[in-house]
């Protein structure tokens, strides 16, 4: 397993050791003892997976009392993910970072807890899997807009499919601090 940093602090791309032969490809999308030398692994509790259609924008949402570690990856089509740090504090806050994930060369995204996270399909349909370490809570949502210009997010899509909630979230700067997860 190889692992890099990126510009944002508790933000890693994983790269998992991929077994190919002519029948295709195998590997673990993820292994505890493994996973337990990355920072902030502890305690998976709940895994995630959407199915999204070609255009589909989702995000940026992240847990504001309770931030969500999060390892994400895709298991079939091709998305653009971006990460945003929205931690208050934080000394990489509102800055962004983008890769394409994809099921032919598969990365994940490791996230430490209070990062928002979206992403876009880029060709066909895509399966996007999360695992988290906090369970979902609706009422403790929060999100940001997709096309917040401060943050200046260059995204290979002009015109995406949103839904109406990602479509109304606020800019960075609207946010009061007591809507943002703190940096620990």
């Amino acid at each position: 397993m190889k692992i890099s940093k990126t510009n944002i602090s508790g933000l890693l791309i994983v790269e998992p050791q991929v077994f190919r032969d002519d029948r295709g490809l195998f590997l673990e999308t993820y292994q505890k003892e493994r996973y337990a030398q990355l920072p902030l692994s502890g305690g998976f509790v709940q895994d995630n997976h959407s199915r999204s259609a070609p255009g589909v924008l989702r995000g940026l949402h992240f847990q504001v009392k309770q931030p969500q570690t999060q390892v994400v990856y895709v298991s079939h089509g091709s998305i653009f993910d971006v990460v945003v740090d929205v931690r208050f504090g934080s000394p990489t806050f509102g800055k962004w970072f983008g890769i394409e994930l994809n099921g032919e060369e598969p990365k994940q995204l490791f996230m430490a807890p209070g990062l928002a996270h979206g992403f876009c399909v880029l060709e066909g349909s895509a399966n996007v899997h999360y695992k988290v370490t906090e369970f979902y809570r609706p009422d403790d949502e929060g999100g940001l807009r997709w096309s917040d210009p401060d943050i200046g997010i260059v995204w290979p899509v002009s015109n995406p499919r949103l839904s109406p909630r990602d479509a109304e979230y606020p800019l960075l700067k609207d946010i009061p601090k007591s809507g943002l997860p703190i940096f620990k």
